[in-house]
């Protein structure tokens, strides 16, 4: 299946709206599954239209049908709220995210990606693991005396694949 391209979005753009009505649809099902709760209950246009300043807001769609937010890290390319919308899913749409995710952190000179995992969310865990993640930490959120969320890295080969 051929994919539309995938575009930044700016600030401003009417689709970040778009953007926050995926992220909500697509992760409702962690409701009363995660604890804490996700923070997409308290995200905003607004906080996204901020994020947009400082990160990548990558989707693919009009409208909107798949997205992740990467955020520089001072170690890596940090990639949170990745979502592809479930009539997609297991098309290679997440894969072709990471792999513009992937573009940017080589150009940022990053040798890796970073996101977290709630532990609940195996499935989760186990589709990353196949894009070439690896757990590096558990962590636990404040006020919680047990493991949360496990953090994931990509490793970037050292040198760029040659073009034959």
């Amino acid at each position: 299946m051929q994919h539309r391209p995938i575009r930044r979005l700016q600030p401003n753009d009417q689709a970040l709206s778009e953007v926050l009505t995926l992220i909500r649809t697509s992760f409702a099902f962690m409701t009363g599954r995660i604890d804490p709760p996700s923070s997409m209950h308290q995200l905003t246009v607004q906080d996204l239209s901020d994020q947009a300043q400082a990160s990548w807001i990558l989707a693919m769609g009009d409208p909107v049908e798949a997205c992740v937010v990467a955020s520089p890290l001072p170690h890596a390319l940090y990639l949170g709220k990745m979502v592809v919308d479930a009539i997609l899913r297991g098309q290679g749409v997440g894969r072709l995210l990471v792999a513009a995710c992937v573009e940017i952190a080589r150009e940022m000179g990053h040798d890796r990606l970073e996101l977290q995992v709630r532990i609940e969310l195996v499935e989760n865990q186990q589709a990353f693991a196949k894009m070439g993640f690896v757990k590096v930490s558990e962590n636990c959120h404040p006020g919680y005396g047990c493991v949360t969320e496990i953090t994931m890295q990509k490793i970037l080969s050292a040198v760029k694949p040659s073009k034959l």
